[in-house]
């Protein structure tokens, strides 16, 4: 932590991680509305708000802001969940045959 104080590399490692939240979230919300529908957005809810609560319980600056991203990328995959529904309705994604 020393490292990333004195050569002030904070905001980079929050951006970054940031970046790789987003590339992480962007497959789970394809996959999951192919597999489940829009039935699994509670998993995202539930995965935002235990991000919210380690955000607030932790007292390192890095840390506690990385489960603060992930908490909203979570929250933001909810919308982008159901906003997928209408890509694979639209045909820009497969569609999962139901049996």
């Amino acid at each position: 932590m020393q490292f990333i104080e004195t050569y002030n590399l904070t905001g980079i490692i929050i951006g970054l991680a940031t970046f790789l939240f987003i590339g992480f979230f962007h497959p789970l919300v394809i996959k999951g509305e192919y597999h489940f529908g829009t039935k699994c957005w509670w998993v995202f809810l539930l995965l935002g708000i235990l991000g919210i609560i380690a955000a607030l319980l932790l007292h390192n600056t890095i840390i506690s802001s990385l489960c603060g991203v992930f908490a909203f990328s979570s929250f933001w995959s909810i919308g982008e969940l159901f906003q997928q529904r209408k890509r694979v309705e639209k045909g820009w994604f497969p569609k999962k045959e139901r049996k």
